[in-house]
């Protein structure tokens, strides 16, 4: 009922930046926590960033500081301005969306997901 796609991952060196963009469409009504997570081959699909409808924001310890989520609720988007950028940042990225509830860290509370977006950072 919600489609999630994704745009904005790709190679940059580290210390560079990456913006990622997630549009949601479909039944996007009612939609309140909007997360960010990442998994790199061989590892657990890891909680990056979360927000809410109304804005408030979380943020996975590794991340914070550097990175920054943000969302316009009049075009269900939701971005991530990635600065400073880690080769250990390099990960399939996936955006993910659920219609009710606080936001979470666990990636089985969430039913709607983006189809993933690579980001590679070379030494």
């Amino acid at each position: 009922q919600v489609q999630l796609v994704e745009s904005g991952g790709g190679l940059v060196q580290a210390g560079g930046s990456l913006r990622l963009s997630c549009a949601a469409s479909g039944r996007t009504f009612s939609i309140n926590a909007m997360n960010w997570f990442r998994q790199a081959p061989g590892r657990e699909r890891d909680f990056v960033a979360g927000i809410s409808s109304g804005m408030s924001t979380y943020y996975a310890d590794f991340v914070k500081g550097r990175f920054t989520i943000s969302r316009d609720n009049a075009k269900n988007t939701v971005y991530l301005q990635m600065n400073s950028l880690k080769p250990e940042d390099k990960a399939v990225y996936y955006c993910a969306a659920k219609r009710f509830g606080d936001v979470t860290q666990v990636p089985g509370a969430y039913p709607y997901w983006g189809q993933g977006t690579q980001v590679t950072v070379s030494s």
